[in-house]
């Protein structure tokens, strides 16, 4: 702990990690509403804000004996909350973009119709043929990332090949796999991009 804590809050907060419940609500009373101005400069949102530092209380109390403060209470609870923050408009982001392009996909099925709906296990059949066209070398580091979920570096030292050699098979097998299923523009093929070839 930092030696300009104050040794009060030291004590509160050892007792907050015994499980004393007043010394939580002590911390909660404390900085709950300059926690909830601070979180809605980022989000503009003062529910949402109120959510979030809702979150940040509860994870606070529920992994009390495990908290890491380096500094002050203050500062881990300011410093949580840019975080959570900063993580919520990312994943905003993120989910308006998978959004985007489903409606990208709609408009290009308006214009050609034949293409917009594909059965599931139709779609399963066209994207193993997919797989199956795929260089041998490409096929099998492409099938030990997304079926095994190996990272790069596992694949690499499975294979005794070199982080490098991965990642350019992988971009060689995403390209061909994009440009077999282009034909196949339904919205399975969307998610099918979104969760499984990003």
């Amino acid at each position: 702990m930092n030696p300009s804590v104050s040794n009060e809050e030291i004590f509160i907060l050892q007792k907050m990690i015994d499980g004393d419940v007043d010394s939580f609500k002590y911390f909660f009373d404390k900085y709950y509403d300059d926690l909830c101005n601070f979180v809605n400069i980022y989000l503009h949102n003062k529910v949402l804000s109120e959510e979030i530092v809702q979150d940040i209380f509860v994870y606070m109390w529920g992994n009390k004996e495990k908290l890491q403060i380096n500094s002050s209470v203050k500062a881990y609870l300011f410093s949580a909350s840019k975080l959570k923050s900063l993580n919520h408009l990312r994943d905003s982001k993120n989910q308006k973009r998978i959004i985007d392009r489903l409606e990208k996909t709609d408009r290009l099925n308006t214009v050609d119709p034949d293409h917009s709906y594909i059965d599931t296990d139709e779609f399963r059949k066209i994207l193993d043929t997919a797989i199956e066209q795929l260089p041998d070398k490409c096929k099998a580091i492409f099938l030990l990332s997304k079926q095994q979920e190996l990272s790069n570096k596992e694949i690499a030292e499975r294979l005794g090949i070199s982080v490098k050699t991965v990642e350019n098979q992988m971009t060689i097998a995403l390209k061909k796999l994009r440009e077999y299923l282009l034909p196949y523009r339904g919205k399975i093929f969307i998610i099918f991009l979104v969760h499984f070839l990003s």
